[in-house]
C-alpha cells in the first residue's frame, strides 16, 4: 500500500483563496456579520482549510450532519463518523439568512475564512450525544461541551479560507497534509505508519511503535494532537519537548515528528475511525490503534464509556474502505528478569511482570518519588517533574460555595490568615463581594451573568495556582456546571482544586441576614435570589462539607488546614 494513494474521497480539498481574492475578501469582510470562533472551532476550521478533513469543504449542513450522526456517513454515502459543526448562540443563528456570508474570526479579530450560510438549525443534542458518544452523560468531555459550553444552534456552509490560524510554537513541525506528503515523497518513504498520542510517551509506547513499524515495513511518524485534548492532560508544549527526546530513541532516519492541530472529542470507536481517515489524508499507509483508543475514561456511574477493544474492531472493520492499514498497538508489559517489554501472549507464569498505571505515575509525581528507568526515560521523567511537581509545591484553589450567610467569607478569611501565619506561600482571597466590586461590577444575577462571574473568578484563581500560589474563592456559585468548569480550569493548569461546601441550613442563613436580603427576596423585591427565587444545586463532589452552625469559624478553618496537610498539599 503506497502513500501516493488518493486521500479520503479521492481529492485533497483546497478551499484557500488566492492572494488577490484574499485581499478583496478581507476588505469585503468589514461589512459582514462576524462570528468569533471558539478554541474548538478554530481547530476544526484549520483542519478543513488545510485538507485534513477532506472531503469536507466547510461546516456540515443539516443533511450531512444528520446522516453522520445516524449512520457514520455523509449524505453522499462516504464514511465519516464525527459531526463537524459550527455551533452558535440563538441570537446569532436567528439573525442569519441562507446564502449570506459571514466572517469567521480568531480571538484577535483576524478573519480566517468566509462562510456562505447554508442551513441554520437547532439540533437534538441529546440524540447526537447518544448516537455519537454512546450516551447523554456530561462525564464525557464532548457531551459536557455540548451541554454547557457549545451553542444550541448549528450553522452549515462551505468556507473560503483567507489564512490558516497563526501558531508561534514549533512552526517547523506544523505540516499540512500536502506538505507532509511532499516530504515523504522527497525522502522516498512509500510506507508510513502513524502513532496517535495525547499523552507523554514512555518506553512501552516506543516499543509498541517499533514493533508495529517492523511488522509493516513502514517508516514511523509520531503525530501527537496539539489542539484540544482531554481536560487535565499535560500541556502540549511539555509533550512536544518530550516527543523530541523520544524520537531520538527511535531510528532517526526512519522516523519523524509532526503535529496535528485536531480538537479531539474523546469519542472512542468513532474517533478511532476518524483518526484513520485523517491520517489517510495526511499521507499515511498505516495507523496504530491502541487499547481504548481516544477513550474518555469513566461515565457518571463509574463504568468505562467504551469496551477497550471496540475502537480496534471498528477501525479494522472499515480499514479497506478507507484504504489504510490498521495495526493494533498490542498489550506490552515489562518483564523484570528479561529486562524487556513483551507481548502478553509471550509472557509465562514464572516471569515477574511490572507495570505502572497512569494513576500510579501521577501518584508518584505527586509524592515526589522517582519514575523507574524501565518505565520511562530519564529525560522524560525530568520534563514531567517540571510540570507535575510534588503536591506541596503545586498551586491550590480552595473554592467555597454555599448560600448567602452560610459563613463562606468568614471561614475563607480565617483560612487565609492561618495559611499566611504558616508562611511559604502567596495567598490570595477572592471574596464574592470584593470580586463583584472590582472584577464583575457590570454583571447582574441572571444565570448567564452568574456563570460569567464564576468563570472570571476561576480564571484568576487558575492563574494564581499556575504560578504556585494559593487562591481562596468565596462566592455562592449555585450551579454545578459552573463549579465543574472551575475545577477543570484550575486542574488543566496543573493546580489542585478543593471544593468546600458550606452546608449551613437556610434557616440559619436567613436568621443571620442583617441586610434583610432574604426578607426582600421572599417579598419579591429582590429577584433571582439564591435559595428563595433561584435554585442552589447542592454539590455532590465536594471535597469537604462544613456547617457554620455546628462549629466555630476558627475550628472550621483548622479542619480545612488539617485536610490540606493530610493530603500533602502543605
Amino acid at each position: 500500500m503506497s502513500i501516493l494513494n488518493e486521500p479520503h474521497g479521492g481529492v485533497l480539498i483546497d478551499v484557500m483563496a488566492g492572494d488577490k481574492q484574499s485581499k478583496k475578501l478581507r476588505f469585503a469582510a468589514q461589512s459582514l456579520k462576524s462570528w468569533n470562533l471558539t478554541a474548538r472551532q478554530i481547530c476544526d476550521l484549520e483542519m478543513i482549510l488545510n485538507g485534513g478533513f477532506s472531503p469536507l469543504k466547510g461546516f456540515m449542513d443539516r443533511n450531512d450532519y444528520e446522516s453522520v450522526v445516524s449512520t457514520m456517513r455523509l449524505g453522499s454515502g462516504l464514511l465519516w463518523p464525527i459531526p463537524i459543526t459550527l455551533d452558535v448562540d440563538q441570537e446569532f443563528a436567528q439573525s442569519l439568512k441562507r446564502g449570506e456570508q459571514i466572517a469567521l474570526r480568531d480571538p484577535e479579530g483576524v478573519v480566517l475564512a468566509i462562510l456562505s450560510v447554508g442551513d441554520v438549525w437547532k439540533p437534538d443534542l441529546s440524540y447526537e450525544a447518544k448516537q455519537v458518544y454512546g450516551k447523554d452523560d456530561s462525564a464525557h468531555p464532548a457531551v459536557a461541551y455540548m451541554n454547557s459550553k457549545g451553542g444550541a444552534w448549528y450553522v452549515g456552509g462551505e468556507v473560503l479560507g483567507l489564512e490558516l490560524p497563526t501558531h508561534y510554537d514549533f512552526r517547523d513541525l506544523r505540516d499540512t497534509p500536502a506538505s507532509l506528503r511532499a516530504a515523504f515523497e522527497s525522502k522516498g518513504w512509500d510506507k508510513v505508519i502513524a502513532f496517535q498520542t495525547r499523552n507523554p510517551m514512555h518506553r512501552a509506547h516506543v516499543e509498541a511503535v517499533r514493533r508495529s513499524a517492523e511488522a509493516t515495513g513502514a517508516k514511523v511518524l509520531i503525530q501527537p494532537v496539539v489542539g484540544m485534548t482531554k481536560p487535565g492532560d499535560i500541556d502540549h508544549y511539555t509533550r512536544v519537548r518530550i516527543y523530541k527526546k523520544v524520537i531520538e530513541r527511535l531510528s532517526g532516519d526512519d522516523s519523524a515528528l509532526s503535529l496535528l492541530p485536531l480538537a479531539m472529542r474523546m469519542g472512542g470507536p468513532r474517533e478511532a475511525l476518524w483518526h484513520c481517515i485523517i491520517r489517510k489524508n495526511y499521507g499515511m499507509s498505516h495507523f496504530i490503534v491502541g487499547r481504548d483508543h481516544a477513550g474518555p475514561g469513566k461515565d457518571s456511574s463509574g463504568e468505562d464509556f467504551y469496551d477497550p477493544f471496540a475502537a480496534m474492531e471498528l477501525a479494522q472493520r472499515h480499514a479497506d474502505e478507507i484504504g489504510i492499514g490498521v495495526t493494533p498497538a498490542g498489550l506490552l508489559s515489562y518483564v523484570k528478569d528479561r529486562d524487556a517489554y513483551m507481548n502478553h501472549d509471550e509472557i509465562t507464569d514464572d516471569m515477574e511482570v511490572m507495570s505502572i498505571s497512569g494513576t500510579q505515575m501521577r501518584e508518584r509525581l505527586a509524592a515526589g518519588e522517582e519514575l523507574p528507568e524501565w518505565f520511562t526515560y530519564p529525560e522524560v521523567a525530568e520534563h514531567l517533574r517540571e510540570v507535575r511537581p510534588p503536591l506541596d509545591r503545586r498551586g491550590i484553589t480552595v473554592f467555597f460555595t454555599g448560600l448567602s450567610g452560610s459563613g463562606k467569607s468568614a471561614v475563607a478569611n480565617a483560612l487565609r490568615i492561618k495559611l499566611m501565619q504558616r508562611g511559604g506561600r502567596n495567598v490570595t482571597l477572592l471574596d464574592g463581594d470584593i470580586v463583584r466590586k472590582h472584577l464583575t461590577s457590570e454583571l447582574g444575577f441572571s444565570k448567564e451573568h452568574r456563570d460569567l462571574n464564576i468563570q472570571r473568578i476561576s480564571y484568576v484563581a487558575s492563574e494564581i495556582a499556575k504560578h504556585g500560589g494559593i487562591a481562596i474563592t468565596a462566592a455562592i456559585a449555585p450551579y454545578a456546571h459552573a463549579r465543574k468548569m472551575a475545577r477543570e480550569l484550575v486542574e488543566s493548569e496543573g493546580g489542585v482544586f478543593l471544593l468546600v461546601h458550606m452546608a449551613t441550613p437556610i434557616e440559619v442563613c436567613e436568621a443571620r441576614d442583617r441586610k434583610g436580603m432574604y426578607k426582600a427576596a421572599r417579598e419579591g423585591i429582590i429577584k433571582e435570589f439564591t435559595g428563595v427565587s433561584d435554585p442552589y444545586e447542592t454539590p455532590v463532589d465536594a471535597d469537604v462539607v462544613l456547617d457554620s452552625s455546628q462549629g466555630a469559624i476558627d475550628d472550621l478553618a483548622e479542619e480545612l488546614l488539617a485536610l490540606m496537610v493530610e493530603r500533602g498539599l502543605l
